[in-house]
This record gives C-alpha cells, structure tokens and sequence, in this order.
C-alpha cells in the first residue's frame, strides 16, 4: 500500500493535522498494521517537499506547534493517477513455500510434513479471518474476503502439491 497516497486521498475531503491523519488511516485501513506518528510526519514531510501537500495553518497550543495540511492540485492529479493504474497481480512465481518443499525433498526430508503443518497454519488463519469477518463492518469484511480467497488458493495448491509430490521427488533428484 502507498501510505503517501492514501494519506493523499484523505486529505482530499480537508485539511488536517498530522495526529487526524494517522487516526483516520488506522481506522479506515491501518486495522492490523496502524501507522507510527513518525511515519506520518516523515511521509507528510516528503509530500510537502515534493509539492502534493501544503501547509494550511499552524497552531501552537501546550505543546509543539500542529502543521494543518491541506492537498495541493499536484497532490490531487497523483492521487488520480495513482488510482487509475492497476496494481501488478502477484504471481508467487518464487514462493518461500515452494522452496521448503524443494529443499525437503533433496535433503531427504519429509516435503508432506511440510505441507501438512503448511495446511494446518493456513486453516487456522482461516478460522480467524472468518471469526473477525463474522464480526466486522463492511470494509473489514471485504478485506478479510481479499485474504481468505488468497488462502482457498494456497490450500488448493497445497493439495496440489500434496498429490505431485512423489512427481515432484523424481524430479529434484534427476
């Protein structure tokens, strides 16, 4: 995800400070990874610096001063492009996974037990994004389908691989 043009987008509806930002951003997207203040600023810094944003008022209170910042026309016509331009589908062409199963195989270890904790793992996360789907508003709906589709094809490849593996053993080893 591109924290710089999300935080973008949501400037787009007004201004804001840094801390309504961050705020803004765990709750609409930062549900399991939310961001660190310096994160934001360090981000906020480099759209200023770049042009996308502009500083739309400081105050200064008890504590240090509160940059407003508000997105420039630069900033709006990114976002668009941003948004206009599809993400690269991941192929999983080098999986981690895949590499395990390989090696087990030509160290003469047992690729099955692999995939079969492999399984275990991917059901019990499974059981989890259900339970939290089951529970969640729309948007944490539709996120945890994203993830849960991703693991009905890795347990379908698990299978898959489960049943090629003898295949696959003979042709490490040639």
């Amino acid at each position: 995800m591109s924290i710089g043009h999300t935080l973008l987008g949501l400037l787009e509806s007004g201004p804001r400070h840094g801390y309504d930002l961050k705020r803004a951003f765990d709750e609409k997207f930062g549900h399991d990874r939310p961001l660190h203040y310096g994160q934001v600023y360090s981000t906020m810094s480099r759209l200023l610096k770049n042009g996308l944003v502009e500083v739309d008022g400081i105050e200064s209170g008890g504590g240090p001063e509160r940059k407003r910042y508000a997105i420039t026309d630069a900033g709006i016509t990114d976002v668009e492009q941003w948004l206009a331009t599809p993400e690269k589908p991941e192929p999983y062409l080098q999986s981690t996974l895949y590499t395990k199963i390989v090696l087990a195989l030509l160290t003469h270890r047992d690729a099955a037990d692999i995939l079969d904790t492999q399984r275990a793992e991917h059901l019990r996360s499974m059981r989890i994004l259900t339970d939290r789907k089951r529970r969640g508003d729309l948007a944490d709906q539709l996120i945890c389908d994203h993830a849960l589709f991703h693991l009905e094809a890795d347990l379908r490849w698990l299978e898959l691989a489960a049943a090629r593996l003898d295949k696959l053993k003979a042709a490490v080893h040639t």
